[in-house]
């Protein structure tokens, strides 16, 4: 396998790293969190002009990637930034939501939803995660009846990222099995202006925003329905695996950042009349964190590799490099931390940002010993 990046994915890794370090400053990136939205229009207009969301999805649905090294390559760098866009929800999660499995055809409705995304007009909150689902990726609880000539909708979805902004959300519902259950599961796209829809929303640690979602018999026609009734499945589980590719690749290059401010500031800070980097025990300590993001670079390597492959064996490598990037990821940061002292810990510094999104980033679709299990699992199946 070539693990070279080709040559449209250079140039555009290039062109997003040179817009991202002449645009997304401290400064900037801190105005984007303080935005009532939690992140910048401006800074997400130029990211869809420069063709970065198209690159996330499919030729044939309008894009010109959307595959795993597609993705890896462009996450990889907005990790780097610390990005606070929603490109991962928005994008990702529900690019892929309307796309569907790779057999199918989206329909004329979601091909234009598909459009206005790669052209930055649109955006979208996956409205999945539960009260008591936990890391179950098919836990829903949400129920969706037939009265009449609706479809009613009662239930209650938390953290939904991005869900404020969302023009429209992609909502999951069981119609029919057990609340753990794969069958059963229906998706429908839901206006957040619809009665019966209530939103309370918040500021995320990392930056961004979220909103918990009651569905107080809310009524939909059945063409709010996307996919087929009961089988949504395949397509939740599709595009939770691009995302966690995603997550896997942004917490990357953050750790790369970390890194790299932890060894210009041993090379800056002085002690005794001396850069404290040229004490001998600190070396030993930043060798250990360079060959640690090595391993992670591996490890997204070979999740990005399978993610078009069959489902259970592109979920175990996933899982496999989830977990190897929590544990990781957790160690960079605290030794960045550490590194630094009190510095690190402030707002105006890149690192106290940087080091609470690699964080956080293992407690989405899973922490590492979620990963563990789950990886256990299928290896047993």
């Amino acid at each position: 396998m070539n693990f070279q990046l080709t040559e449209e994915r250079q140039m555009l890794q290039d062109s997003l790293r040179r817009f991202l370090a002449d645009r997304y400053t401290v400064t900037a990136r801190n105005k984007a969190i303080a935005d009532p939205s939690g992140y910048s229009s401006a800074i997400w207009r130029q990211l869809a002009d420069l063709g970065v969301l198209g690159a996330l999805l499919p030729e044939a649905v309008g894009g010109y990637g959307g595959a795993g090294f597609d993705i890896a390559t462009i996450f990889e760098e907005l990790g780097r930034a610390g990005v606070v866009e929603p490109v991962l929800d928005t994008a990702v999660l529900c690019g892929s939501l309307l796309c569907g499995p790779h057999e199918a055809q989206p329909l004329p409705r979601d091909r234009q939803f598909l459009e206005r995304l790669i052209a930055g007009d649109l955006q979208l909150a996956f409205a999945h995660g539960e009260p008591a689902s936990r890391y179950e990726r098919t836990w829903v609880e949400t129920t969706a009846t037939v009265d009449g000539q609706d479809i009613v909708l009662t239930g209650r979805k938390s953290v939904v990222v991005n869900a404020e902004a969302a023009e429209l959300l992609i909502v999951s519902a069981r119609e029919g099995g057990a609340s753990g259950d794969r069958d059963g599961l229906s998706l429908f796209l839901v206006d957040p202006k619809t009665a019966g829809v209530r939103m309370q929303g918040s500021a995320l640690l990392a930056g961004g925003r979220a909103g918990e979602i009651e569905l107080d018999g809310v009524r939909l026609s059945p063409s709010a329905r996307l996919g087929t009734a009961g089988g949504a499945a395949v397509r939740v589980e599709g595009a939770l695996a691009a995302a966690e590719v995603a997550l896997a690749a942004e917490a990357l290059g953050a750790m790369e950042t970390v890194t790299r401010l932890t060894m210009d500031y041993l090379t800056t800070r002085q002690q005794f009349g001396r850069p404290i980097g040229t004490f001998q025990a600190l070396q030993h300590r930043v060798a250990e964190m360079l060959i640690e993001v090595e391993q992670a670079r591996s490890a997204v390597i070979n999740a990005a590799g399978h993610l078009e492959g069959a489902p259970q064996v592109r979920d175990r490598h996933i899982a496999a490099a989830r977990n190897l990037i929590g544990r990781t990821g957790r160690h960079i940061a605290e030794e960045a931390i550490q590194l630094h002292g009190g510095i690190a810990m402030t707002a105006e510094y890149e690192l106290a940002h940087i080091a609470k999104r690699i964080v956080m980033s293992e407690h989405r679709f899973g922490d590492a010993d979620t990963q563990l299990e789950r990886f256990i699992d299928l290896s047993a199946a």
